[in-house]
Parts: C-alpha cells; sequence; structure tokens
C-alpha cells in the first residue's frame, strides 16, 4: 500500500471510537500532507512470502487515522540500543547507525506510485460491509507483524507488532470496512494503485477489501519500505529500534518508514539527497501510540 500520504485522522477519545472524525481525503493512501491528529491514547501483511514463489530475477519471495499523540516529545535516544541485526555480526548493539547523507542507489527502481494529489475539499469517509472486531483485527494485523518478509535477502526485517498496531490505529482506528474518501480502504488504509503495485511485484493476489489480506498489505509495504530506505540510508541495518532515534527525526529508520508510510517512499529517500521527514506531526503521532496506545491492550 503505497502510502496514501496523508492519512485520515480518527481521534479516539475515552475508549471511544470516533468514526466521524477520521479526515479521510488524501495521502498516499491519502493526500500528502502533514496532518496532526488529535490524539487518542485511551481507546481508541506479509510474510507472504515465506511460502510463497520466488521472484527468478531477483531471488526474492513473491509477497504480494485515528490515534495520535498530542504532546508526544521528539524521540530520545537511549543508552543501549537493541541487538544488532543478525546479517552484519561486526556491528555492535551499542552504536545507532546513523543515516548516509549521500544515499546509495535504490535496490529496485520499481517502487509504489506517488500519492494522489489532495482534496480542495474536505469530505467525509464511508462505510461498507461489516466491521471486523477488535478481537480479528488484532489477529489480522498479529499475523502480519509475525511474517518473514524478506526470507531470501534480509531475513532479519522484522515489523514489530506495536508498529502494526499502532499504524493502523492511526490510519483507521482499526475500522476494516471505513473507506476514505482520498482512496484509502480498511484497517491500514491501503490505496488500490498500492496494492496493484505490491501484488505485481510480489506476485500475489491480496484483497485490499478483506481486514486480513488489508493488514498483509499494509505489512508487506511496512517492509518494502524497511528495506528499500535500509539499503540507501542506513547500510542494509533494518533495525525497526525506538532506542536508535535521536531527538532528530531522520536519525533512525523506523521514523523514516513511519513517514513513509503516510507520504510516500519518495518523499522521504531521494537519489543523492539526505534523509528526510517531511510529515513530522504524523511521526510523532505513531511513534506515541506505539507505547501508548489502548489498541496495545486489546
Amino acid at each position: 500500500m503505497h502510502r496514501r500520504t496523508g492519512r485520515m485522522g480518527a481521534a479516539v477519545l475515552a475508549g471511544l471510537l470516533l468514526a466521524g472524525t477520521l479526515v479521510g481525503c488524501g495521502a498516499t493512501g491519502g493526500q500528502p500532507q502533514d496532518q496532526a491528529a488529535p490524539v487518542a491514547v485511551t481507546e481508541g501483511p506479509a510474510e507472504a512470502m515465506a511460502d510463497a514463489p520466488v521472484d527468478e530475477t531477483t531471488g526474492e519471495p513473491s509477497p504480494s487515522a485515528a490515534g495520535a499523540a498530542t504532546t508526544d516529545p521528539a524521540p530520545k535516544r537511549l543508552a543501549s540500543p537493541s541487538a544488532a541485526a543478525p546479517m552484519e555480526a561486526a556491528r555492535t548493539a551499542s552504536v545507532a547507525p546513523r543515516p548516509r547523507l549521500v544515499p546509495r542507489r535504490p535496490t529496485e527502481t520499481w517502487g509504489p506510485p506517488p500519492p494522489p494529489r489532495p482534496r480542495a475539499s474536505p469530505c467525509v469517509p464511508s462505510y461498507r460491509g461489516t466491521q471486523a472486531t477488535r478481537a480479528e483485527a488484532k489477529a489480522a494485523l498479529t499475523n502480519a507483524a509475525e511474517r518473514t518478509y524478506w526470507p531470501v535477502s534480509a531475513p532479519s526485517i522484522k515489523i514489530p507488532l506495536n508498529l502494526v498496531k499502532a499504524t493502523a490505529w492511526q490510519e483507521s482506528g482499526w475500522q476494516s470496512n471505513i473507506y476514505a474518501c482520498d482512496g484509502g480502504v480498511g484497517l491500514m488504509q491501503v490505496m488500490p494503485a498500492t496494492a496493484t503495485w505490491m501484488n505485481q511485484r510480489f506476485e500475489q493476489n491480496y484483497d485490499l477489501h478483506n481486514y486480513q489480506d488489508n493488514a498483509y498489505l499494509g505489512g508487506t509495504y511496512l517492509a518494502w519500505l524497511t528495506k528499500y530506505i535500509g539499503d540507501m540510508y542506513f547500510e542494509s541495518d533494518y533495525r525497526l529500534d525506538a532506542t536508535l532515534c535521536t531527538s532528530e527525526l531522520n536519525s533512525c529508520l523506523l521514523n523514516a518508514v513511519i513517514a513513509a508510510y503516510n507520504f510516500g517512499h519518495g518523499a522521504v529517500a531521494q537519489e543523492g539527497k539526505p534523509l528526510a521527514i517531511p510529515n513530522p506531526s504524523y511521526v510523532y503521532n505513531v511513534r506515541a501510540l506505539m507505547t501508548q496506545c489502548v489498541c496495545l491492550a486489546y
């Protein structure tokens, strides 16, 4: 799902999900816009690939807004980051990788389509079909997080469950049957064009209207962004570890992946340019939800 860059935000207050607050007009799953969604820290795929057919050309498997934080301070760096990625035995866990000022050339030239243009006027999202229960949504998001997306070239890539849950909460408030004005669909607000691209790229047939497949598509996109940006700026260090982040938003892969999910990879990672975070409010919101969202307890 190519990032719908400006995902809507549906604030969930005091355990009540207010669907009406979702702004569905825009980015990759919505228009590119740095929307500081009101925060609701109260209430509020992927693996395809291990058992999926392998791309004969690349050797890769064929994979196929509602919470936020109001005053979440800038991510702070902890003294002891997580263990180093297994791919790099020489890398020490105590050293946080700094992004390259001049990135390497992209490992893939065929990426997701750019996000749609922002809508000129506000609109209200629509709902179709039956909404999945929280238990069903949790199971789908958990399955998406447990997948190994790049078993051949990057088996160390893992998408943290709290990142998947927080992204889904920020994007849709865990509403599986919501359709945003910008075209974003379901739990992960996947854009139809992004879903088509991923199904072609990974030789899958995920249905973005099915909440389970929608979760897989969201997880697949997060995994693709992790590898794409990790290869360009972080020497293939794919750790999505918050302890590797400093107060500078462009200091770590986690922030870059979150930003790209919303604004598109092209707005974050560009050839010959330093890593960019064009939507800080969205990043702050998701980072806050990764530790404070009530959805983490579901």
